[in-house]
């Protein structure tokens, strides 16, 4: 299957990830994987955890270059990457950093 999406220079900041096919509405785009962390920093996705706890993980594949938007066209559940409309090919993939992220 070919891949979803690719890795390009972004209007939004530096690089992005963009739609490199149509990807439709609830579909998964793809996992964040990397090494578990407790530090903060560029590439690290927070997970809440089911006993309310956080999980940090240091992005080591391409979806580490996912830019904010305040109107996303992507969510993540865990570390599952899911689409929250219908994507063209080109259009960039985004998801909210969250509410403290400025």
């Amino acid at each position: 299957m070919a891949t979803k999406y690719k890795v390009r220079p972004s209007r939004i900041h530096g690089l992005g990830l963009f739609a490199a096919r149509p990807i439709k509405r609830g579909d998964l785009v793809g996992f964040y994987e990397g090494r578990e962390t407790t530090q903060n920093g560029d590439h690290v996705l927070w997970v809440q955890m089911e006993d309310g706890s956080e999980l940090g993980i240091e992005g080591e594949n391409e979806l580490r270059y996912l830019n904010h938007s305040p109107t996303p066209n992507c969510e993540f559940d865990g570390t599952e990457l899911l689409s929250l409309c219908d994507i063209e090919p080109g259009e960039e993939l985004t998801f909210h950093y969250g509410d403290d992220w400025a």
